[in-house]
């Protein structure tokens, strides 16, 4: 069976597509693309992945929330999602639902490169609202008669997906396979569930190990556009970080070291999720100064270090990668099926993306330096910034290039 992830938004007639099946068959063979699936459903709560989209004029990169069996005749269709669009890597936001499906699509205006670096992307789906935010900051929400589309269609929750396909001019840009391959890229991925008020962090994903993680699957069937057939060959985990690449059929995989997470500051730490739904932020202290503090509220007002989780657990994400030497969180790590965490202790507080590190993690409280640690620590980095600035004006340039 076909999985027809977006079959509304570039509308064909049944006779349409019955009459251009037979020219787009070849085609269809020709590009080898790529879909990355959690296997099980989850309801009302905050998901969010690190993400760096795949760069092209008619690629479409996405991240979104699809509920099983929407594409099935007579079925109310739910499916939330974030999409990266034409060769400006665009970003437009989605939420399809309906008998028939009805598209709701608004192009974000954001200044970032979504194609360059990596962002976290961010659906907060609650009974009363959901919310679309980026890097912390709330770029869109939906109410009330939203929001009861999913909840009255969606009792037992969606899937998370990632993919990469080729689309057309009447949707995506202008695809070339000249510019193949392309690829997207997954730092980590993570659940916070949602209940009286409050989401609740249970799971994170950071594919730290070579094979497929328990609990997801990858597609093999065709695209939307059906201009490419997904291909498990095009999924590929190195380095911590998952690859989803769009290539020539002949030409799947990846190889080599996937681009690191360079981004400082948009990284909200490994446990941002826990503190009420919908409470705006209102400039709290948390985390460590490099990383800017973990979220705001959970609506994205007053952006990151908001009362609600302000540095929830951002200093989680300093230990030795982040040169502080803070202490990293003791949890609870996923063995096996997601959404089910067992007892355990993270091997790893790197920061997401950059290599290393236990699968997923359990919220737990992190103890915070005093404001003595704080002046010390402060003290240390102005010498040491003193001394690489003697070096530099010694040497005549800066000692980095990134």
């Amino acid at each position: 069976m076909l999985h027809w992830a977006y079959p509304m938004k570039y509308r064909c007639l049944p006779l349409c597509l019955a009459a251009v099946s037979l020219t787009v068959a070849v085609e269809a063979g020709a590009v080898a693309s790529a879909e990355l699936y959690q296997n099980q459903s989850f309801t009302y709560g905050r998901f969010e992945a690190r993400v760096r989209f795949a760069e092209g004029d008619g690629v479409i990169s996405s991240f979104f929330l699809w509920k099983p069996g929407s594409e099935v005749a007579g079925t109310f269709w739910n499916e939330l999602d974030f999409e990266k669009l034409g060769a400006d890597c665009g970003l437009q936001t989605n939420p399809l639902y309906g008998l028939p499906v009805v598209d709701h699509h608004v192009f974000a205006m954001l200044e970032a490169d979504l194609c360059s670096d990596y962002h976290t992307y961010t659906f907060e789906w609650t009974p009363t609202y959901i919310a679309y935010l980026v890097d912390g900051v709330e770029i869109r929400r939906d109410g009330e008669e939203t929001a009861a589309a999913f909840a009255q269609n969606a009792p037992s929750g969606m899937q998370i997906h990632f993919n990469v396909w080729p689309g057309d001019a009447s949707f995506g840009g202008n695809f070339d396979a000249a510019i193949l391959p392309v690829r997207q890229y997954l730092g980590w991925v993570q659940y916070s569930s949602f209940a009286d008020g409050a989401f609740t962090f249970q799971w994170r994903e950071e594919f730290d190990g070579p094979a497929l993680p328990s609990g997801w699957a990858v597609g093999n069937w065709a695209s939307p556009k059906n201009l490419s057939t997904h291909q498990s060959a095009n999924v590929v985990f190195s380095a911590g970080v998952a690859v989803l690449a769009l290539t020539a059929d002949g030409e799947t995989g990846f190889s080599g070291s996937p681009p690191p997470d360079l981004t400082i500051g948009t990284d909200p730490g490994l446990v941002p999720s826990a503190g009420a739904g919908g409470a705006p932020g209102t400039g709290g202290d948390g985390g460590l100064p490099a990383m800017g503090g973990a979220y705001g509220g959970a609506d994205g007002g007053g952006g990151r270090g908001g009362a609600t989780n302000g540095g929830v657990s951002s200093s989680a994400n300093a230990g030795t990668a982040n040169g502080v030497g803070a202490t990293s969180p003791t949890g609870m790590s996923a063995a096996g099926t997601s959404g089910t965490p067992s007892s355990g202790t993270p091997s790893s507080t790197r920061p997401p993306g950059s290599g290393g590190g236990a699968c997923s993690y359990v919220a737990s409280p992190t103890t915070r330096p005093q404001g003595a640690a704080w002046l010390a620590l402060g003290g240390l980095a102005l010498v040491a910034g003193r001394r690489q600035h003697r070096r530099w004006l010694q040497r005549g340039r800066p000692s980095s290039t990134r």
